[in-house]
């Protein structure tokens, strides 16, 4: 059975114009100086270390210094994204397109991510060249655990409040209170930022592998359960518009 070119030219049409439409949103409006400031935090904090004499960086020490950038990048997008729709008077629109949440938000939270995802490559890229040798792919992969998990998050009380800068103000709160807490759950489970690079002294590897495998299951089962409930919020037209 043959193909019609025709039809598959027409959905990469498609598929071009809406991811085009979405990068558009996503780096509108002050986007770019949340990536300029990830990008610049990461070189600050990476020439600190560099010239350190007495720094002995590490995979683990790699994994600190993208964790917050990557964060910074994914912040704004996951957390405006919904307000931007608001100010540009799309969200009416937008809202009159059948199953509305898969076709819109939850491709725009995938090239959200995958943008975070290239862009961390590119820093980890850097990191190594700069520190020590690294599996890139492993470092990038365990990075975007907490990294989905905050963007979910903030698209998740994007939802809920309707207001950026109101969901701003409680996530870098609740954002505190889950790096106070990584402190004090440093080698558990339910550590939000857990670090797999970090393997501690009196652990043995066999627990601390199982560790890291249910710290990761309970963090995606998070994320998704942050993003249906968002979704099923953008079903309720009555609040937004």
């Amino acid at each position: 059975m043959r193909v019609d070119k025709t039809i598959i030219r027409n959905f990469l049409l498609v598929i071009y114009k809406m991811v085009h439409y979405n990068l558009k949103v996503i780096f509108g409006n002050i986007f770019i100086y949340f990536l300029l400031g990830a990008v610049g935090f990461f070189l600050f904090t990476a020439a600190l270390t560099f010239f350190d004499a007495n720094a002995n960086p590490t995979p683990a020490t790699v994994f600190y210094l993208l964790l917050f950038p990557g964060i910074l990048i994914i912040f704004y997008p996951a957390t405006f994204g919904i307000q931007n729709d608001s100010d540009s008077r799309t969200l009416e629109i937008l809202f009159g397109i059948p199953d509305y949440r898969y076709k819109i938000w939850l491709v725009r939270l995938g090239i959200i991510y995958v943008l975070v995802f290239c862009i961390l490559l590119v820093l980890a890229l850097l990191a190594m060249a700069a520190f020590t040798r690294f599996s890139l792919l492993a470092m990038v992969f365990h990075l975007m655990f907490p990294i989905f998990f905050i963007g979910s998050l903030a698209f998740m009380f994007s939802t809920v409040v309707r207001n950026g800068y109101a969901a701003m103000v409680f996530l870098i709160i609740l954002g505190m209170v889950f790096w106070i807490l990584s402190g004090v759950l440093s080698e558990s489970q339910w550590n939000l930022f857990l670090n797999p690079f970090h393997v501690p002294e009196k652990i043995s590897e066999l627990i601390w592998a199982s560790i890291k495998v249910k710290n990761r299951l309970y963090i995606l089962s998070a994320t998704i359960l942050m993003i249906l409930y968002g979704l099923l919020n953008m079903q309720k037209r009555e609040k937004f518009v």
